[in-house]
């Protein structure tokens, strides 16, 4: 039995196999000696790769369309393209060098030449360039890719784990996330906390010394991960599992109570999703909306960007299940430590204060626009709102809504249905929170993103965990700029939210609910519990 200890991003107990999260090897360049036999293993890799695209199309086609399937045909007839394999095949020949090192950097030339290109779809080849590339990779080296398909439940164990890497998990299979690196404000942490699991970081495990498919439990309680417990250890723990049940049971019956202080102050409690399949954690945890749909999830983890039909049909998905209650998503909020390749960002020294958001929609308006035709388009089947991201001026707010209104403009002369939502930004720098009683004047509510706001505040990066002992989210500056933007806000007549997670720490509720804050967005599993908070407070 090994007991590492880590900090908690998400309390509770798991208990289950370990699986180890891999991420590929580099590659190395090998001088061949029969390149006839190596030019074999490439033919019998194609194969394999084309195998693998055609299960993922069939399983694409039958979950969400042969529209969304597409791409995967489009990655078989690649594979299939003449000037890729020539190039491949004289790296081999020529250079005597193993298969694998010339796929790669046949993928990379390849990529490169793309993405150099002026016209924005061939731009957005070079992404699927590199994916075929590593599909053969894997398919040389004999691997498979990592999704965890194949898994029983399993405790995710890893060095860290990056945005695009937990979209592609099967999220029916994580008991607990267990990393050695991360902060807790990373998306790894924000998956947890949604979907109600164990999470620990900064555990220094030795990789070594765990077994893949050993049994392992995590304490969220203590910040315990436990290897392989001996029997008195496992006995308590599987104890200590059963308490947290009946205790979970108990939150089960605050369902459909209104979120009332004693003394009559009322705040709706919503929830933050990020994809449209955790819509099912807010609605199975009570939750009176969607504070914050979270919509880069629908173009990281892929080779292109999503098409209007598809963000459509999404949008359009999560409106009919809420059925009426209010749904607030979030327009694009990529860069900084959220990556799309397609999207072509160059690396910046210091992309939290760089081209993101909407920054980059301000400036990509092939990228914004179909967005916002989806968002109209979807806003005739429930009660959406829009919410801009890192907003910092009056300017950017005029801009959007002339774009707004050229898309309002060309769905009405494509007779296209459409609804105009309601539309509010996000107050998530210090910016926006001191001209916050200007920017009242131009929309229709505030949200206040308290993790970026935290953080631009205090000049203290996030995702830095060795800055967390200098980033303290109640520090008094902060608490002020949100008192200032709900009264500014209220001033001009809108509602203001709040949708980081500091609308979860309990300790700050009766505070937020004094400033007169009218919704906190949480993470699903945090529902009932802040429910619980406040039906048992005096908020005066």
């Amino acid at each position: 039995m090994n007991i590492y200890t880590g900090k908690t991003v998400y309390k509770g107990i798991a208990l289950g196999p370990i699986h180890l999260f891999k991420r590929e090897a580099p590659i190395k360049r090998r001088k061949i000696a029969d390149s006839r036999a190596e030019s074999e293993r490439l033919a019998a890799a194609v194969e394999a790769a084309k195998g693998e695209l055609q299960a993922l199309y069939d399983k694409a086609a039958a979950e969400v369309g042969e529209d969304s399937a597409a791409i995967f045909e489009v990655h078989r007839m690649m594979l299939d393209d003449e000037d890729f394999r020539a190039a491949v095949q004289n790296l081999i020949e020529k250079e005597s060098v193993n298969a694998e090192y010339a796929v790669s950097v046949t993928g990379d030339n390849f990529a490169e030449m793309f993405a150099g290109m002026d016209d924005e779809y061939m731009k957005a080849r070079a992404s699927d360039v590199r994916d075929i590339a590593r599909r053969l990779v894997r398919c040389l080296r004999g691997e498979r890719g990592e999704s965890g398909a194949d898994l029983p439940p399993s405790i995710i164990v890893a060095d860290d784990l990056t945005p695009s890497e937990t979209v592609q998990l099967d999220k029916g299979k994580i008991l607990a996330f267990v990393t050695a690196h991360g902060s807790f404000n990373s998306h790894t942490s924000i998956l947890a906390r949604t979907m109600n699991i164990p999470a620990l970081i900064g555990v220094p495990f030795e990789a070594g010394m765990l077994r893949e498919g050993a049994l392992a439990a995590v304490d969220g309680y203590r910040g315990e991960f436990i290897a392989e417990p001996d029997g008195e250890t496992l006995a308590s723990v599987q104890k200590r599992l059963e308490q947290e049940r009946e205790n979970d049971a108990l939150l089960q019956t605050l369902k459909g109570r209104e979120n009332v202080t004693k003394d009559g102050k009322k705040i709706e409690v919503y929830a933050n999703v990020g994809s449209v399949s955790d819509v099912a954690y807010a609605l199975e945890n009570d939750a009176g909306g969607i504070g914050l749909f979270r919509s880069e999830f629908l173009y990281i983890g892929r080779s292109a960007p999503p098409s209007e039909e598809e963000q459509y049909q999404a949008y359009k998905q999560v409106l009919q299940i809420m059925a009426g209650k209010k749904v607030v998503i979030r327009t694009l909020d990529i860069g900084a430590d959220k990556q799309a390749d397609y999207l072509g960002l160059e690396r910046e020294e210091n992309p939290a204060l760089g081209f993101r958001a909407i920054r980059i929609c301000l400036t990509r308006p092939e990228i914004f626009k179909p967005q916002l035709r989806a968002l109209f388009r979807a806003a005739r089947n429930g009660n959406l709102s829009v919410m801009y991201p890192m907003i910092t001026s009056v300017e950017e707010v005029e801009k959007i809504r002339a774009i707004a209104r050229e898309v309002e403009e060309e769905l009405r002369e494509e007779k296209i249905p459409f609804a105009v939502p309601e539309q509010g930004i996000m107050v998530e720098t210090p910016a926006a929170a001191v001209i916050s009683d200007e920017l009242a004047k131009h929309v229709d509510f505030f949200s206040i993103g308290t993790n970026d706001l935290t953080q631009y505040t205090l000049a203290a990066d996030r995702q830095n965990e060795k800055l967390e002992g200098f980033c303290n989210p109640h520090h008094e500056a902060i608490l002020r700029l949100i008192e200032m933007t709900v009264k500014n806000g209220h001033k001009a007549g809108i509602w203001v939210g709040i949708c980081g997670e500091l609308g979860a720490d309990l300790s700050l509720t009766r505070e937020f609910i004094r400033m007169g804050v009218d919704e906190l967005s949480v993470s699903p599993a945090m529902i009932l519990k802040l429910r619980k908070n406040i039906v048992e407070m005096n908020a005066d």
